[in-house]
C-alpha cells in the first residue's frame, strides 16, 4: 500500500509538471507545482483507498489542500496564485468521470451514466467550493504568517 501511494504521488507529480510546462510556469517553480499536485492527489487517493470516503469528499479535501498550498506558495514566492493552483489542481479534474458518463450514455446504460454524471458533477462542485472556502481566508492573514521578508517572483 505504501509503494502504491508513492507511485500515485510520483505519477500525479509528473502529470502536474507536464501540465506546468504546457501552462508556461517558470522552471524554478516546477518543484513546488510537483509537490502541490502530487500531495493533493495523494490526499484524494488516500482518503478513497485508505479511509474509504467518497470521491466527492476526497476531492473536496484535496482541493482545499491544493488551494491553501497554492496561496501559501504564491505568498512565499511572490507570484500569482494561479501559477500553482491551475497546475496543481490538474490531477483532481474528473476527466474519467466525464468520459464514463458519455460512454455509458452512448451504450444506453442510463443507470451507470447517471451514476457517473452525478459523481462528476459532485466532484466539480466540491472543487469549486474548496477553492472558494480557502479564498475566503484574508490575504493579510496569509501574508502575516508566511510572507515576511520575501523577494518578488523572478528576482535574485
Amino acid at each position: 500500500m505504501i509503494w502504491e501511494g508513492l507511485l500515485q504521488f510520483l505519477a500525479a507529480g509528473f502529470g502536474t509538471m507536464a501540465f506546468s510546462v504546457l501552462f508556461s510556469v517558470p522552471r524554478e517553480h516546477y518543484p513546488l507545482c510537483v509537490f502541490i499536485g502530487g500531495a493533493g492527489w495523494f490526499i484524494c487517493w488516500g482518503m478513497i483507498n485508505i479511509f474509504h470516503t467518497g470521491a466527492v469528499e476526497a476531492n473536496f479535501a484535496a482541493t482545499v489542500f491544493i488551494t491553501l498550498a497554492s496561496r501559501i506558495g504564491s505568498t512565499v514566492k511572490k507570484c500569482p496564485v494561479t501559477l500553482f493552483l491551475i497546475a496543481g489542481i490538474f490531477p483532481e479534474v474528473p476527466g474519467i468521470g466525464i468520459y464514463r458518463t458519455i460512454y455509458y450514455s452512448m451504450l444506453d446504460n442510463r443507470e451507470l451514466s447517471l451514476h457517473y454524471g452525478r459523481e462528476t458533477l459532485g466532484i466539480a462542485i466540491a472543487m469549486v467550493l474548496g477553492i472558494i472556502l480557502v479564498f475566503e481566508i484574508p490575504q493579510k492573514t496569509i501574508n502575516r504568517i508566511f510572507g515576511k521578508n520575501r523577494k518578488a517572483c523572478g528576482s535574485s
